[in-house]
Parts: structure tokens; C-alpha cells; sequence
């Protein structure tokens, strides 16, 4: 399975806060345009795909929500926003993932306990990040791609990914959907 973590400071952790305007709501048009990047390609959706959105906006962070392709992934281009504002109304207050939709989950879990949780399930955990080592140099076998905002990760996130291994998909600075995109075709290539 192919997993994704996007990290967001600003998106917004409750439905009601996301209105027409998708930038005032932390960005979430980035947040909507890597979901249709992770799980749509030309006339389909891709299959054995996994995403893992954290949010560390107001007035709930964090909020980790979960989209996993399924054939009943209620999901398509045009309602990723309406699916996401749904999925925070029914956002749970305390620990535990709640299913919301077939493929479709919420739970107030923090950027750093996501991240030691796939470490521990033995996934080869990968941050993006310019100066890491080319995609191509690397076994993309049981990897989740750790990719920022367009802020980037605040300090105390900085200090934690520090450990972590770092990979680029080149020279230079892409939209957070670009870079799915590339190393979907990576991943793809290598299959």
C-alpha cells in the first residue's frame, strides 16, 4: 500500500469553519488538490492508496484524519472539501480513530504520535525535503512520504523529523500536489 502524510499548521479543525473560500479555511484548497493528486487518475481512482492529513489549525488541533481507497471511498473530484467538512463535524473530542465513511476516519492524534505509530508497524517512513537523497537512489518498498504545507513544519516538528530520512524529488520547489504526483510515477515505475 501506498501511504501519504500531509502536514498542515493551519487547516482548520472544524466543519463549520470551512466555507466557500477554501484558502481562508488554512489553506484547504492544498489540502483538496493532494487528495485528488494521492487518489485520482485519468478515468479512475488509484487502488491500495492510504492518506494520512494532519491538521494543526483552529480551534481543535490536531485532527488526523484518514482516507484509504476502497471501492466505497464516498469521494470524487468535485465534493473532497464537502467530504472533509463532514468528516470534522463528526470529529471525535478524545483519542481514537472513529469511521466516519467506508475509508474514512477521524481521530485527535498529533503529528508526532502518527509518525513514531508507522515507524513502529515497520513502514520505511521518508520526509520530503530538498536536500534528501534523489527518489530514484532509494527502495520505495513499505514507504509513507512525509510532505509539508506551503508554511513548511514549525520548529518543534523540524527537531522531531530530524531523525527521519529524507528523500527529494528534485532541484525544484513544488506544490505539495506535484510532488504526489512524482512520486506516485516513481512508485509506479518501480512496480
Amino acid at each position: 500500500m501506498r501511504e501519504f502524510v500531509y502536514y498542515s499548521r493551519s487547516a482548520v479543525t472544524a466543519g463549520n469553519m470551512i466555507k466557500d473560500n477554501l484558502m481562508q479555511a488554512g489553506r484547504m484548497d492544498i489540502v483538496c488538490n493532494v487528495i485528488i493528486s494521492v487518489f485520482f487518475i485519468s478515468n479512475k481512482m488509484r487502488d491500495d492508496v492510504k492518506l494520512h492529513l494532519v491538521f494543526d489549525g483552529p480551534p481543535h488541533a490536531p485532527r488526523h484524519l484518514v482516507l484509504e481507497s476502497n471501492e466505497e471511498m464516498p469521494i470524487s473530484k468535485k465534493n473532497v472539501a464537502g467530504l472533509i467538512k463532514r468528516m470534522l463535524y463528526k470529529s471525535p473530542t478524545t483519542e481514537g480513530l472513529l469511521e466516519v465513511f467506508p475509508g474514512a476516519s477521524i481521530e485527535k492524534k498529533s503529528f508526532e504520535k502518527l509518525i513514531k505509530d508507522l515507524d513502529k508497524d515497520g513502514k520505511d517512513v521518508l520526509l520530503l525535503d530538498g536536500k534528501g537523497v534523489d527518489v530514484r537512489e532509494k527502495s520505495l518498498k513499505d514507504a509513507v512520504f512525509i510532505i509539508g504545507d506551503h508554511e513548511g513544519f514549525p520548529k518543534d516538528k523540524k527537531r522531531f523529523l530530524k531523525s527521519i530520512d529524507k528523500i527529494s524529488v528534485g532541484p525544484e520547489v513544488l506544490f505539495a500536489s506535484q510532488v504526489v504526483t512524482i512520486l506516485h510515477n516513481e512508485v509506479d515505475r518501480k512496480s
